[in-house]
């Protein structure tokens, strides 16, 4: 969901800032292209997360492969907001002041990590899954 918001947001900026200068347009197609990336991050646990899926899993397993996906997938819609609405008011904001591209791009940045972090907590957790551990009573 993060996603599709960062990239419906970021597209109706770049639409209205298409108005002003058509030819700075594709220059700024970056939030698109990092709401995009977001996505990914998601797809690749969803295939990490469901070629460990068994028939007999433990408990313990499915709850961490569990904690995996809610972490991408928290942290990816958190992230997919925060490129969309710096998106959306960068590429308005560079229209007007193209001297503003590179601090739009460092904020990108910025939110683009957050949902790095939870790819990287998710893939962590993945690998805990298949070590075969047990809840312990």
């Amino acid at each position: 969901f993060g996603a599709a918001y960062g990239t419906a947001k970021s597209g109706v900026g770049i639409s209205a800032m298409g108005v002003l200068r058509p030819e700075a347009v594709v220059k700024n197609i970056i939030p698109v292209v990092m709401a995009g990336i977001i996505g990914i991050y998601g797809l690749v646990v969803s295939v990490l997360v469901s070629s460990g899926l068994d028939v007999k899993m433990t408990l313990y397993a499915g709850f961490i492969q569990l904690g995996a996906g809610l972490s991408v997938g928290l942290s990816g819609m958190a992230a997919g907001f925060a490129v969309g609405v710096v998106g959306d008011a960068g590429v308005r904001g560079t229209a007007q002041q193209p001297r503003l591209f590179v601090g739009m791009v460092l904020i990108l940045i910025f939110a683009e990590v957050l949902g790095l972090y939870g790819l990287i907590v998710a893939l962590i957790l993945n690998t805990k899954a298949t070590v075969g551990g047990t809840c312990s009573s």
